[in-house]
């Protein structure tokens, strides 16, 4: 069994997404558990977390609300607040880790004590691809915001184009205390990606994933990339990004998320989690257990003991 580290939840008639222009219309509707158990069926994937989408604690606390197979949630929360370390207690005290961590077995989607087991916080995220100014996540403010994200035991995602990598690395230097996830392996422009391996494009996105692997407190998510090679995604290198994100952070830094159903727009759930694993069938058995299941334990689930 393994984990989907990565994919979202949402309904567009609860909540606003400012992103969800025409050019994702055919996502632009509620996604919800029975939809995400559908696009699990057969695939071994037994847990997974769920991703904000959205700058708003009410969609937060709908994600913590939901039940089997999602186990965690990486939740959003205003990282300016002065009282950002309390806000950041209150949700964690109204969804502790043991509601998980004594009933594993309940996450399995079809247990029946499915019901009776919430999704805990496991980490925080800020759409900072989204900000005007690309340094945001090295402002003051953002830092020691992310320090109380660290404080609570929580994981930080990095949802960051080029643009933003630098201030991400700022960020990563500032809180080593922290547990950094680079969403989407920095968002490489795969899709512009037209050599044999050796293009101004991939070289740059090496040099960045250089630069926060050199950060051991940095993991990095095997998601999204198909989405980002565009939709001609089949005659784009994909697969050589996927191996590059491993061999650059190793196995046991890098975990597999679907993006679903963001990644929709590219492939089903099925041919994602394909594609990335065929990409990655020269790893060992317990490398490709790290991608698949270990890495996302250790970052957030720590603590946990894996049940076999």
């Amino acid at each position: 069994m393994s984990i989907d580290a990565h994919h979202h939840l949402w309904d567009p008639s609860d909540r606003d997404y400012p992103w969800m222009d025409d050019s994702v219309a055919p996502i632009r509707r509620r996604f919800d558990v029975d939809d995400l158990r559908a696009a699990l069926e057969g695939s071994g994937v037994d847990r997974t977390v769920v991703v904000q989408a959205v700058h708003d604690p009410g969609e937060t606390a709908w994600l913590l609300r939901q039940p089997a197979p999602v186990a965690g949630v990486v939740g959003w929360v205003d990282l300016t607040a002065p009282d950002v370390d309390e806000r950041l207690a209150a949700i964690v005290a109204e969804h502790p880790a043991a509601l998980v961590a004594e009933h594993p077995a309940a996450l399995v989607a079809d247990d029946p004590e499915v019901e009776t087991v919430a999704p805990r916080l496991v980490g925080i995220r800020h759409q900072a691809q989204d900000e005007p100014d690309p340094g945001w996540l090295a402002r003051p403010d953002v830092v020691r915001g992310v320090r109380a994200v660290a404080d609570a035991g929580l994981a930080f995602d990095l949802l960051v184009r080029e643009r933003e990598h630098g201030a991400a690395l700022a960020l990563v230097d500032a809180v080593p205390e922290g547990r950094f996830v680079l969403d989407h392996a920095g968002k490489p422009a795969i899709a512009d990606d037209h050599g044999p391996g050796g293009s101004a494009v991939a070289d740059a996105w090496r040099a960045r994933m250089r630069a926060f692997a050199a950060r051991p407190n940095v993991v990095c998510k095997v998601s999204g990339l198909l989405t980002e090679a565009g939709n001609d995604w089949r005659d784009r290198p994909v697969a050589r990004y996927l191996r590059e994100v491993v061999g650059t952070f190793g196995p046991d830094r890098s975990m597999f998320g679907s993006d679903w159903p963001v990644s929709t727009l590219a492939a089903d759930h099925a041919e994602v989690l394909h594609t990335t694993t065929a990409a990655l069938a020269d790893l060992s058995p317990s490398e490709r257990h790290d991608v698949s299941t270990g890495t996302a334990e250790r970052t957030y689930f720590p603590g946990e003991v894996t049940q076999t």
